[in-house]
Order: C-alpha cells, then sequence, then structure tokens
C-alpha cells in the first residue's frame, strides 16, 4: 500500500523493459489474426452482423428517457446538480484521504460484488477513487431510468436492462489500466498474460465466425457421449425434427406408465443428463421409470418451415406412438422443461380438445404459460424487434445459435461474461473445466417458422393462456387441460420467473400442485439429492391467490425436490410390471444414446 504523499502507481512500474517490449510485439501480432477473424467473413458476406439495428434500439430507448428528463427544465437540472454534488463529495473525501485524514467513503461495493473484492480497490487511493466514481456514476445512471415515469412499462424494462448493460460494461475493473489485479499480473509477467488473452481472443472470434464467443469452460475436457450425457440407452426413433432416447432400466420392476421428457430445443437436452451425479435422466431410470427423452435436431435451413405445429406433431405426438411401439402402453407420464414445457402443455390442449387422452400426468421444469410476468427475455420483444428478427431469419431460415446464447448471457453480464472477459483477455487463463457453462456454450440454431410462432403467440400476444392460440387448426384453451399436473418454479428464475409459473398454474383446469425451487433456471431443477445438495424447496398444494400469500404458508423443505416429484408420480399410477427391453423388441435400434442430433455444432 503507498504511504500518504507516494505516487500510488509506482508499484505497478514496469521492471523488465526488454521483455515487455518483446511481448508487445507478440500482442500486436496476436491483435492483427482477431482483426482478421472479425473482418474476413464480413469481408465474404458469410457474418451479417445485425449490430446496427442493435444499437438503433439501444439508442432510441434511452434517448427517451433523456427526452423525459429534459421536458422539464427543473428536474433535468436537479439530476445534475445530485451528480455534480457526489463528484464534489468524493473530491473533497480524496483531498482529506490524500492528506491522511480518515475519510468516509462516498460510495461502497455490495460486499458480494467479486469485481471490487482486491485489497487494492479500497488500500489504494488511486483505484479507491476511479471505483467510486464509476459507483457514483453508474447508481446516478440507473436512476434516471428508474426515476423517469413518463416510460411505458416495456420501453421502462428495456432503458433499465440497456443501462445496466452499458454500466456493467464501463466498470473500471474491465479495463487493465484501472485494475489493479490486471496490472500487476501484467507487470509481473512482462505482459506475457496479455500475449496469451490476445492469442485466446483470436481463437474466439474465429470461433465465433466473425463474431466473439467467449469461452465460459475448458471446451477440451468435455464431450457429449464421452463424460457428458452417459446414461445408458439407444435411439429408437428418428425424422427430420427430433431423435428419441429410450434408457436402459436399472431396476428389475418398472412403473407401468412410462415417463417422455420434453426438454427444451432452445438448449441441447443433455443438462438433465450432465454427469451420473447430476443426471435427472439417470435418476429417474433408477426409480423405476421407464424414460424417453426427445432430442431436438440443430436445425439449418431445411427445418425452416418446422413450425410450432410440426415440433408438436413430430416431436410430441410421434413420441407417444413410439412409445406405445416399444411399450405397449398408450398411457404416459410426462416432463416439459422450459419451452418444452411450452410445448408440451400446447400438446395437451390440443389433446383435450381432439379427444386424446394418451398423456395422464404433466410436470413442467421452469415453463410459463402466461407471459404477462415473463423473466427479462421480454426485453427483446416489441413489434419492431420481432420484425426485425424475422427478416433476419428469413436470409438463412433459422436463427443462429450464438444469438439466442449472447441474449441469455447478457440477462447476467456479470456473471456469464465480464469475468470470463476479464480472465480470459486479460489474465489469459483458461475458464475452469464445468460442465454446465460448457452446456450453456454448447448453442443450438432455432427455425425460423417455429421461433417466430414461439416469439409472436406467446411473448408479444400471450395467446395460450389467453385461449387465443391456434394450433392445427384449433383454438387452444388451457381450462379443458384436467390431468393432475406437478409445476416447478424457481425462487431466483430471471427467465421464468415464479410469479409467471404461478399464474399460469391457474389457466389449467385440473389440478396443478405447485413447487418452489430454490435458486434459478438450471441449478432449481438440476439438484440432485445427495450430501451435496445445495437448495431446498418450498410446497403448498394448488397455485391459489397470490405468489406472496402463497410463500408465507409454505412448507420450507431442505435438500432435492426429486424425491417429492417422485412420491407424486407413484401416487397417480403406483402399478408396476418386469422391466422393458429398450426398443420392446419391434423397434430398430439406430445408435447409442446419446445420438448424434444433440452431437451436431450450431
Amino acid at each position: 500500500m503507498a504511504e500518504a504523499g507516494e505516487n500510488p502507481l509506482m508499484q505497478y512500474m514496469i521492471r523488465n523493459p526488454e521483455a515487455f517490449a518483446s511481448n508487445l510485439a507478440q500482442i500486436l501480432e496476436n491483435a492483427g489474426k482477431a482483426a482478421a477473424a472479425y473482418l474476413r467473413p464480413r469481408e465474404t458476406g458469410e457474418n451479417k452482423s445485425a449490430m446496427a439495428d442493435e444499437l438503433t434500439s439501444v439508442t432510441k430507448t434511452l434517448a427517451q428517457v433523456g427526452e423525459w428528463w429534459l421536458a422539464d427544465p427543473q428536474r433535468a437540472m436537479e439530476a445534475q446538480n445530485k451528480l455534480f454534488g457526489k463528484y464534489l463529495d468524493l473530491w473533497g473525501a480524496s483531498v482529506k484521504r490524500f492528506a491522511g485524514e480518515e475519510a468516509k467513503p462516498v460510495a461502497v461495493a455490495d460486499p458480494r460484488d467479486k469485481r471490487f473484492q482486491d485489497p487494492e480497490w479500497s488500500q489504494n487511493q488511486f483505484f479507491d477513487f476511479v471505483k467510486q466514481v464509476y459507483l457514483v456514476t453508474a447508481d446516478w445512471a440507473e436512476g434516471l431510468v428508474d426515476k423517469a415515469e413518463g416510460l411505458d412499462e416495456h420501453t421502462k424494462h428495456k432503458a433499465d436492462f440497456y443501462m445496466k448493460q452499458i454500466t456493467a460494461a464501463l466498470a473500471p475493473s474491465n479495463f487493465l489500466l484501472t485494475n489493479p489485479e490486471l496490472l500487476r499480473e501484467t507487470v509481473n509477467s512482462n505482459a506475457e498474460n496479455l500475449v496469451r488473452g490476445m492469442r485466446m481472443l483470436a481463437e474466439d472470434i474465429e470461433a465465433g465466425g466473425g463474431d466473439l464467443k467467449i469461452r465460459q469452460s475448458d471446451p477440451s475436457k468435455f464431450q457429449v457421449g464421452k463424460n457428458l450425457a452417459t446414461t445408458p440407452g439407444k435411439v429408437v426413433w428418428q425424422n427430420d425434427v427430433c431423435q428419441i432416447i429410450q434408457y436402459t432400466p436399472t431396476t428389475a420392476k418398472v412403473l407401468k406408465r412410462p415417463l417422455l421428457i420434453c426438454p427444451p430445443w432452445i438448449n441441447k437436452f443433455y443438462i438433465l443428463d450432465l454427469n451420473p451425479e447430476k443426471s435427472f435422466i439417470r435418476w429417474a431410470v433408477e426409480q423405476g421409470n421407464t424414460v424417453f427423452v426427445i432430442s431436438w435436431v440443430n436445425p439449418d435451413e431445411r427445418q425452416s418451415e418446422k413450425s410450432f405445429e410440426h415440433y408438436m406433431r413430430e416431436g410430441v405426438l410421434e413420441a407417444l406412438d413410439v412409445i406405445e411401439k416399444a411399450t405397449g402402453e398408450r398411457e404416459v407420464n410426462s416432463i416439459g422443461y422450459c419451452v418444452g414445457g411450452t410445448l408440451l402443455s400446447v400438446t395437451l390442449a390440443y389433446c383435450a380438445a381432439v379427444g386424446d387422452t394418451r398423456i395422464k400426468t404433466a410436470t413442467l421444469f421452469t415453463t410459463q404459460v402466461d407471459f404477462r410476468y415473463a423473466g427479462d427475455l421480454k426485453v427483446f420483444v416489441d413489434e419492431e424487434q420481432i420484425s426485425a428478427l424475422e427478416e433476419r431469419m428469413r436470409e438463412r431460415g433459422f436463427l443462429d445459435g450464438k444469438k439466442m446464447s449472447g441474449a441469455f448471457n447478457m440477462l447476467r453480464s456479470n456473471d456469464l461474461i465480464w469475468p470470463y472477459f476479464v480472465n480470459n483477455y486479460y489474465r489469459g487463463k483458461e475458464p475452469f473445466p464445468f460442465d454446465l457453462l460448457y452446456w450453456n456454450s454448447d448453442s443450438t440454431r432455432m427455425p425460423a417458422a417455429n421461433h417466430a410462432f414461439y416469439m409472436r403467440n406467446c411473448y408479444l400476444e400471450n395467446k395460450l393462456s389467453a385461449g387465443e392460440m391456434v394450433v392445427g387448426g384449433i383454438k387452444l384453451d388451457l381450462g379443458k387441460v384436467k390431468i393432475p399436473i406437478y409445476n416447478l418454479a424457481a425462487r431466483e428464475d430471471h427467465i421464468a420467473p415464479p410469479r409467471s409459473v404461478f399464474v399460469g398454474s391457474q389457466c389449467f383446469g385440473g389440478d396443478v400442485n405447485y413447487v418452489l425451487a430454490g435458486s434459478g433456471h438450471i441449478a432449481g431443477v438440476v439438484n440432485p439429492p445427495g450430501p451435496k445438495v445445495k437448495y431446498q424447496y418450498w410446497t403448498n398444494g394448488p397455485a391459489q391467490g397470490e405468489l406472496g400469500d402463497w410463500i408465507k404458508s409454505a412448507k420450507e423443505t431442505p435438500g432435492s425436490w426429486w424425491p417429492n416429484w417422485m412420491e407424486w408420480i407413484r401416487a397417480q399410477a403406483p402399478d408396476e410390471v418386469d422391466a422393458r427391453e429398450v426398443g420392446g423388441g419391434v423397434l430398430t435400434l439406430i445408435e447409442d444414446a446419446p445420438g448424434s442430433y444433440v452431437k451436431a455444432k450450431a
């Protein structure tokens, strides 16, 4: 720590100029490779950036915030004075501290904020000043949005999201000269960290086809089918929309009703089969379920016209036919996860309308059917943005997987973008091999017709809960769905918020058992029982009244909700039969699980 009056940056001076100069040359060389990787696909037309449209949306939205403040000179002046007043307070405190006096900080970072945990952020006067300038400015800028009362709800939501993205990006922890950790590491290694980082930057731009695809895990440490998605089974059916996998039984007896899992096509299904310890699929098999899983194709232009109806007919409904052929059973239990749960709910309403009674129970994991209180993805949903998205999808017939992956990462940029940006490209360190983050980066494409239907009918117009969605020429009514439903929400879910799931529970016409898990959209679901279980869950019967009241009287249970779900499943139909042969001796076994569709890269 620098003494009073001493230049606080002296400890960050370069010690070996020759080595530093040599490494600087390598940095510039790798920077050229990164620039070439960025420009090459744009020059050839392979990458048509939508950045201009995105920046236009950001600018227009934030301009409305500025217009509201400037419309009243008095409030604009008050806002300005508030910022400058904080700056003056900070300057005064800094002068006192420089003179050796005690000075209370004007702005203090949240203790949970990992960006400013290095001691130098507080001990070194220069970095403490930079940090506090940032905190004051960020708080003021975000407050401008929060207090802009004249904006409509959607515009305010977008403005808040965009402002937080900007303030997160401009944090001093993201820049070499204003981050004490990075400066120390650069000085101590003579910038070898930046040589490694710039090389990784070039590699990641190349891997992203001209866009930066930030590696969140070491991709060399994982292989689907080798150390991910390893539950034994066979692909017993396939078409140009999906493969159907049946898993090998591990118990002598199994429940008479088979179990069909409909995962989201926005991600790959092996989130439910990460490894033997975390695999819901393996655990469900071990509990005596005959498990079938839909593995969606990673679509290209050939699936451009595949709609929501195609995914229902050639996915869920065809899977029911396959299960009957393989097991002889017409009645099944079903699970849908996220948008897979939305598709399953659509299928349930369709089946109720046409008299198809094969699905006897449904379990929904973090699923929305009423999108009034949908999560932060609504930021990307309005007529202007969806029309632009549809136009881009028409060019190739699908939405590139990295676009969807980038949107999800932006929802938690301080966790999923900037820490990896700093660690990878400034510190030059490979990220830790983490299976969940490998899965998170293993993105899939979206077929144009399907994705456009989903965004318009669900997020934009909320037709399913209103009874106005039409699929297969039939207007769907969730109120006609009378089968028992186990509806799981996650307390910290920012994609399918618990309130949204709670309200959606009330759209169904039968018994809905609402269960609230701890943690978020993924960890709330992938929370296996065992000694290392992290989270809890709450139960309180059906979703009646308001969520806050439901939570107040709910029973909290430590540990995984999985056994609770299995008790519920057995209570619906406890009859057992001898374990079944995969394929039932009727279906041709195509290949080993997890199949080839899930291995296709976006």
